[in-house]
Formats: C-alpha cells, structure tokens, sequence
C-alpha cells in the first residue's frame, strides 16, 4: 500500500499493528459499517469529496444495529485529515469503518465495545483506467439483492457485502469485468460496488431507493449534475432487466467506480458499444468538478491543508506556528 499508519480507536498506529481479536464480534456476524471516500489531488489542493454526507450516512448506518460510534463527527474528521497529512496523500481512497469488537460471541453483541478504524491508500480507477473510455462488459447476475424487509438495504453494512463478492465473483469467472444484481421482483438494483444509470430518448433513468439499492453519494452527484445541464432525470426509476439490453446507454457510478460507462450486458452491445455521448458529457463533468477545474458544489470539498491558493478548510482551522511550521516542511503547498 505505501502507506505506514491506520487510526485505529483514538491513536495513529502502524499498519501491521492495527489488528483486532480473532474473536472480534464484526468478524463472526458482519456487524459493521464502513464508508468508502476518495481524496482529489484537485488544483486547489487535496480535498475530501463530499466528506460530510459519507460521515452522516456512516453515522445512519450504524443506527439499526443499536451501534453507537464512540467519536464526533468532529473526531473522525480531524483523525482523517491528520492522517492524510501524516502521509503526504493526494490522491487516495478513505476506508472509515466502525464493527462491534472483541467480548460476548453470543449473536448479540451485548456490552462490546464499538470498534473505529480509518485507513487510507493510494487507488486508481477501480474497473480499470480503460473502462473510463471504453466501458466494462457486464452480466446479470444469478444472485439477487437482498430486500430491505429482510435487511436494511441503505445501511452500508459489512456483512452485506458477501452479497456483492458472489455476484462479482461470478461475473469475473464468466469472463466479465462487472456485474449486476436484480432485486427480488427481478428488476434492476445495481452493481456490486455501485449504482447502475441507464439514458433512453435523451432522459436519464436510475433505480430508485425501493428497488433495494444503497443510495450512492455519487449517484446523487451525477443526479445533479444532470439536471444542472437540463436533463430529466427519474430518480425513482423501475428498469426491468429487458430493458437494459435496449438501452441507449449504460454507466455505473460509485465512489470507487466513478462514473464508468458499460459497453454490454450478457454480450448485447449498449448502443454503439462504447461510451454514448451522455456518459461522456456527465463524466466529464464529474472530473471536472473533482479537479476544481469549475466553482460549483464547493461545498463538497474538504480541504487537507488549511490554506491553499486561497481556499480555507471549514474543518479546521491552524494556528500561525502551525502554519508556519506546515510551510518549512511542505515548500511550496501553503500559502
């Protein structure tokens, strides 16, 4: 990973140190919530995108598992902009997860004790820097999603992620890149790492929150910026799987994912079997917004540095020491 340090329960550990007990409650029962956040080496500067939401929906999805996190959302974000200066990243992915630790093994968990990690890496396109252009191959999976009459759907659990691993794995045994996951009634949910968008006549269309998907931050980001460029966009969308395969075009989205274009569902060609010229248009617009090459939605970016260019952290702000100090060992950054 490159990578040294893990916060791990209130201190900065190194990271063949940041273990847990075998007999860790999360481990047996996937009782955990985790977020997954990308870092932007943006031109202003390393920036956090959209860190509050990815903080309030870790805070939501402990909620139905009576967990509650034992650090402020003021905490975890000072340990993580900490660690991210620690480190010297730029550019890299945030994983925050909370589980229930180590003490009673019975299925409740009882009086355990609420376990806190963050760890950060450097990652790069996760289906590939070639799927951005070219798009990924897909295949309908075998395994359905679970309902959220069964299991909260719009928790970002860990458990429920053994749902997502069958489904990928068999889409890469068959010789896909990716796959996606119908939902009982057997229409569209999702991939398994992210939401799914799917363009007809010129409008945009994507599950909605009852067809059992998580819902994404970033697909809340392509949302707006859609309608910000005058598309319809329904957000509530019912897909069947048939009408995947005439689409006029297909892309996933995902902090990970980004915003990647698919090319073909069970070997049908979407469309003309590449990137269409509305996934172009928004992911350009994705990137854009994620390098700060335009004003908008400045809201959603957390600076690493307190000062840069101009930009000031609404996180935190540093004393005058510490800012000269932050200037001698970083030339050039601050300003």
């Amino acid at each position: 990973m490159d990578v040294e340090t893990i916060w791990q329960d209130g201190s900065f550990v190194d990271w063949d140190d940041a273990t847990v007990h075998v007999l860790t409650h999360g481990l047996h029962y996937g009782t955990g919530v985790f977020e997954g956040v990308r870092c932007y080496d943006t031109q202003n500067g390393p920036a956090i995108f959209r860190w509050d939401e990815h903080l309030e929906r870790l805070y939501q999805s402990a909620q139905p598992y009576d967990m509650e996190i034992p650090y402020t959302r003021e905490e975890l974000t000072e340990a993580t902009l900490e660690l991210l200066r620690r480190e010297q990243l730029e550019s890299c992915y945030i994983r925050p997860v909370a589980f229930y630790g180590y003490g009673s093994l019975g299925v409740s968990p009882g009086d355990n004790p609420v376990d806190v990690a963050i760890a950060a890496w450097p990652w790069g396109a996760y289906l590939g820097e070639e799927a951005l252009t070219n798009g990924v191959e897909v295949m309908i999976s075998s395994w359905r999603k679970h309902a959220s009459s069964q299991i909260p759907t719009n928790a970002k659990t860990t458990g429920l992620y053994v749902n997502s691993l069958l489904a990928g794995e068999e889409a890469r045994r068959n010789g896909y890149t990716e796959a996606i996951v119908l939902n009982k009634e057997g229409n569209v949910a999702e991939g398994p790492g992210e939401n799914i968008f799917m363009i007809r006549d010129g409008e945009i269309y994507t599950p909605g929150l009852s067809e059992s998907i998580l819902d994404g931050i970033t697909r809340d980001t392509v949302i707006e910026l859609a309608q910000d460029r005058g598309y319809t966009v329904h957000d509530r969308a019912t897909i069947s799987r048939g009408e995947l395969n005439t689409a006029d075009e297909l892309f996933f989205s995902g902090t990970a994912a980004e915003v990647t274009p698919i090319r073909k569902v069970d070997n049908v060609v979407i469309g003309d079997g590449g990137r269409g010229p509305v996934t172009e248009e928004l992911q350009q617009a994705f990137f854009d917004l994620i390098n700060r090459e335009t004003d908008a939605h400045a809201e959603w970016f957390s600076y690493v540095w307190a000062v840069r260019a101009g930009y000031l952290n609404h996180h935190i702000s540093l004393s005058e020491s510490t800012v000269d100090y932050l200037r001698l060992i970083h030339p050039g950054r601050l300003k």
